[in-house]
């Protein structure tokens, strides 16, 4: 399992790094692409473009999504599960289409720069206005919609478990509502604010698709990757971006890891459940507040889903499947769509067999620490690798004639060659760039059963393969449904770890979205994006329901224990 965690993660790395280190020619010149990039006034602005947009997208992002996790978690507010659902609704588009909603709302014809197309002049004399949509100020807009229900995932987990006991003291010794905010409701859940600080700036510093669609001039760093790959075909100097991709996401990863090795139980065996306090007034608040967020949430689908069934924006608002036909656009029909849930489904089951298998190793072996050591290292270090450096990493290892053996000189046949351009590198590639997460799942899982299941089957001399398959797979088979339903939704929406591996074969959805943007073709591309929320929808239903079943079968079986 190591071997293959070494061979999809490390060694396309590595070739990534030593093709930073050449000329276009192949020769070795050691750092002078990073000095020319970083003595290029151009292209260091986009680095420092990058670095702002992802400290404002995560202050926004991070403090959003604070106080809407708190107002489900810590208020008595109306309507908590309609709007949790809301919140969570962007995780299920494609990165793209935030920023295609915005052009539809906020662009030259938008909806609600026109003023509803003039209506609003006329009755209310509220004029059309220029939002400027194209640069710094979409990007942070597209990011902050990307970024906030990551956030609002784990504030919600980090603000659901309190100690009542703190918060009695604090009102014994007359703190303001502000002061326990500061002193006792923040220091509680520092570690999830790290968390959440970490995947926003991460996310927000390595995503392609918001600035690819609403960027206009306004460079950054995935751009440039982009644009020297495709648009230059300077390898070398892409190889050279990406690495610098990689380092502050790098850092941030070491940064949070650090720091969560240092967390404790905040609420131990002694803590007294929190009960929030009656205050209608602050309901109504956090109620009107949550409602803006969904409001502006439904307004961004809704623009698409208007945008998708209307003929010509914003001149003929008849209706029409016209656009979700895409046979006279870049898209290529539905075949990308099929390519899609076929792609999706391989690495959803493929990518949760193996990576569960690897985590149970991890968790579970006894034997050489060391590896399980390296091997867990190797797991979560995706989390920190953006998708566009995956996906150069895999152009360089895989479509390499032959590897040169250091210190020897000896060249040998790349036995790999062949995946390059297949399904099967797509598939791989979504695997290692969503690994982490669905590995930390796994493990987390393995975490709660006893090891006792192992021990008792060794000294009834029970072969572990029918421990595995009888006890260990059944008692996780939520984390395993929870996995598999994590890699299918972010493979139909990933955008970046594709875009430099995909062939005329085997285009995804997502790279048609980005194509036809390109043509033009802006209202096919909110099509596509509609039926991969759809999609994405229906298997997010599926495993509700999956997952609600094995819950009461669960339950039923532990009744019959007590």
């Amino acid at each position: 399992m190591m071997l293959g965690l070494v061979f999809s993660m490390v060694f396309p790395i590595i070739e990534l790094l030593k093709r930073a280190l050449q000329d276009q020619s192949g020769t070795y010149i050691g750092l002078d692409n990073f000095t020319t990039y970083f003595t290029s006034p151009s292209l260091f602005q986009s680095a420092y473009h990058t670095v702002t947009i992802a400290i404002i997208t995560t202050i926004i992002s991070v403090s959003a999504a604070f106080l809407f996790a708190y107002a489900i978690e810590r208020t008595h507010m109306k309507g908590k599960t309609f709007f949790t659902y809301i919140g969570l609704l962007p995780l299920f588009a494609p990165t793209m289409m935030y920023g295609i909603a915005l052009i539809y709302l906020l662009g030259n014809n938008g909806l609600l720069t026109t003023g509803f197309f003039g209506l609003t002049e006329q009755w209310f004399g509220w004029e059309e206005f220029d939002f400027e949509l194209y640069g710094m100020k979409g990007i942070i807009i597209s990011e902050v919609i990307f970024t906030f229900p990551q956030a609002f995932l784990i504030l919600k987990v980090a603000l659901s478990t309190a100690d009542q006991r703190l918060y009695e003291a604090a009102d014994t010794l007359g703190a303001s509502t502000l002061r326990k905010l500061v002193t006792v409701t923040l220091p509680s859940i520092k570690y999830g604010l790290v968390s959440a600080f970490f995947v926003c700036f991460t996310l927000s510093f390595t995503d392609f698709g918001a600035p690819k669609v609403v960027g206009g001039q306004y460079n950054v760093l995935a751009t440039d990757v982009y644009k020297q790959v495709i648009g230059q075909q300077n390898f070398s100097m892409g190889a050279t971006v990406g690495i610098i991709l990689t380092i502050p996401a790098i850092i941030a990863f070491i940064v949070d890891q650090t720091i969560q090795r240092k967390q404790s139980g905040g609420v131990n065996s002694r803590a007294v459940p929190y009960k929030t306090p009656k205050n209608k007034g602050r309901d109504r608040l956090y109620l009107l507040y949550c409602s803006a967020i969904a409001f502006s949430v439904l307004l961004l689908f809704g623009a698409i889903a208007a945008a998708a069934f209307v003929k010509v924006w914003p001149y003929d608002f008849s209706l029409t499947l016209r656009n979700f036909g895409f046979g006279s656009v870049a898209g290529d029909g539905l075949k990308p769509y099929w390519n899609s849930l076929i792609v999706s489904t391989l690495t959803a089951t493929i990518g949760t067999a193996v990576i569960f298998i690897g985590a149970y190793l991890t968790e579970k072996s006894r034997h050489l620490k060391w590896v399980r050591k390296v091997s867990y290292f190797l797991s979560i270090l995706p989390i920190a690798l953006p998708g566009l450096v995956i996906g150069l990493a895999f152009i360089f290892f895989f479509n390499e004639q032959a590897f040169t053996i250091p210190f020897i000189n000896m060249e040998i046949a790349n036995p790999f060659k062949w995946l390059y351009g297949s399904l099967a590198i797509l598939v791989l590639a979504n695997i290692v760039h969503f690994y982490a997460v669905a590995f930390i799942t796994a493990n987390t899982s393995l975490k709660k059963q006893d090891d006792e299941f192992e021990s008792v089957s060794e000294a009834m001399n029970v072969p572990f393969y029918k421990t595995f398959s009888r006890v260990t797979v059944p008692l996780s088979l939520p984390a395993i449904l929870e996995m598999a339903m994590y890699l299918f939704v972010n493979s139909m929406t990933t955008i970046s770890a594709v875009v430099f591996l995909y062939s005329p074969d085997w285009k995804l959805a997502s790279i048609a979205i980005v194509n036809m943007d390109d043509a033009g073709d802006i209202a096919p591309a909110a099509a596509m994006s509609l039926l991969i929320i759809a999609t994405n929808i229906i298997v997010r239903v599926v495993y509700e329901l999956l997952s609600k079943k094995l819950m009461n079968r669960t339950n039923a079986w532990k009744q019959t224990q007590t």
